[in-house]
């Protein structure tokens, strides 16, 4: 077998074996009245959780998207279906502003 042959079915063989990427959840705590952290990094598939430690209800509105219900010291969670930039804010609040930049798996 060639070096080249060989070099690319031990490639191959290494792609088979390893698994899959987990998705993972990626935590955003809501405390006066701030998104944090107000950035978030995460892959397609994996789940933004928002912990609302205020007393006062929030969401996590993305215009022309999903609108995620918060209310007071509980949370509440979306699963990223696609890659982009989601900038979010609390409707109730409009000075909270939150952004989730999602790369592809």
């Amino acid at each position: 077998m060639s070096p080249k042959r060989l070099f690319g079915a031990a490639a191959l063989l290494l792609a088979v074996s390893m698994p899959p990427a987990q998705a993972e959840t990626i935590t955003v705590t809501i405390d006066k009245l701030v998104f944090s952290p107000a950035t978030v990094s995460a892959r397609v598939g994996d789940t933004i959780e928002w912990v609302n430690k205020d007393a006062l209800a929030h969401t996590a509105t993305v215009k022309g998207g999903w609108d995620v219900m918060l209310p007071p010291k509980k949370s509440g969670s979306v699963v990223l279906k696609q890659a982009g930039a989601l900038d979010y804010y609390c409707r109730f609040h409009p000075n909270m502003k939150g952004r989730i930049i999602v790369a592809a798996k």
